[in-house]
């Protein structure tokens, strides 16, 4: 029998084989575990969906030997509602979102991260199907692709202030997270492309607490992180009103796209507690109203 010194030597060697990021993923899910069940579910379809590739983790009971006897390759059948019981993930990974107002806060791309890494791991915990837009990885309930989704996210892939449109399963899920910042008609499109194929989704708004109280005072500079552009303003006490106001309206923008198209649409502070946000997309998911 290894020696408790042995055991957490190996501990510790499994456990700094983890993104920094995974790690904290797990332990906000666990957080959230606590105090949330399972999503509802319907019952099982038979309707052939999709043949994919064979991955670790998938049961051996599901390979389809006669679609695999065709090539080089093993390939499982996948039904119409296992594929469309799943939800993709995706996050905003353009410049803009490497930004905090103090060194106290997490950049807005870091709290992005940790959100979506950690709702991946409490849909894995609960034995959901999830994987991560425009990465190719199958819907997996493993905690491989809960793995895989880490390490993609934790290397900035893929970038981009709103995924690529791609044809997902009708009925599956998406969850979409940056600070949704674009023009409301270029959000507006890429929802309602998903809401015409059948895809439900959730839309969470990540800011920092000084883009929505623009808190600067005097003769500010703001330089563009996406561009060369700058703009000095001589008092920007005089503007935040103003400011303030194209906020609200933005956000109403999005809250409009959301309730057009029955999709949810979710705000967070990064001075708040992850868990709040991640509680909150869960619920969402599940179809559980906010209190």
């Amino acid at each position: 029998m290894a020696s408790t010194a042995t055991i957490q030597h190996r501990a510790e060697q499994l456990a700094s084989r983890l993104p920094p990021l995974l790690v904290e993923a797990e332990r906000v899910a666990a957080t959230v575990a606590q105090g949330v069940h399972g999503r509802r579910r319907v019952g099982q379809g038979e309707t052939f969906w999709q043949f994919r590739q064979y991955q670790p983790g998938d049961s051996p009971q599901r390979i389809d030997w006669r679609e695999s006897a065709k090539s080089q390759r093993v390939f499982v059948r996948e039904t119409e509602w296992e594929a469309a019981q799943s939800v993709w993930l995706w996050r905003d990974a353009s410049p803009s979102m490497n930004w905090a107002s103090t060194k106290s806060l997490p950049t807005k791309a870091a709290r992005a991260d940790l959100l979506v890494v950690a709702l991946a791991a409490l849909l894995v915990r609960g034995g959901e199907r999830t994987t991560f837009l425009g990465s190719g990885l199958a819907p997996s309930s493993s905690r491989l692709v809960l793995g895989r989704i880490a390490q993609l996210v934790d290397r900035g892939m893929p970038t981009g202030s709103l995924p690529e449109f791609e044809m997902l399963p009708r009925y599956a899920q998406t969850v979409i997270v940056g600070d949704l910042l674009s023009p409301l008609d270029e959000v507006q499109k890429l929802v309602g492309r998903y809401t015409a194929s059948g895809v439900r989704g959730h839309l969470l708004q990540v800011l920092d607490p000084a883009e929505e109280e623009l808190p600067f005072d005097g003769r500010v500079k703001f330089e563009g992180i996406e561009s060369d552009d700058e703009v000095l303003i001589s008092r920007v006490e005089t503007v935040r009103e103003g400011y303030a106001a194209r906020l609200r309206a933005h956000r109403q923008g999005l809250a409009n796209i959301g309730r057009t198209y029955g999709w949810s649409f979710l705000t967070h502070r990064t001075d708040r507690p992850p868990h709040l946000a991640l509680l909150a997309l869960y619920n969402a998911l599940a179809g559980t109203p906010r209190s």
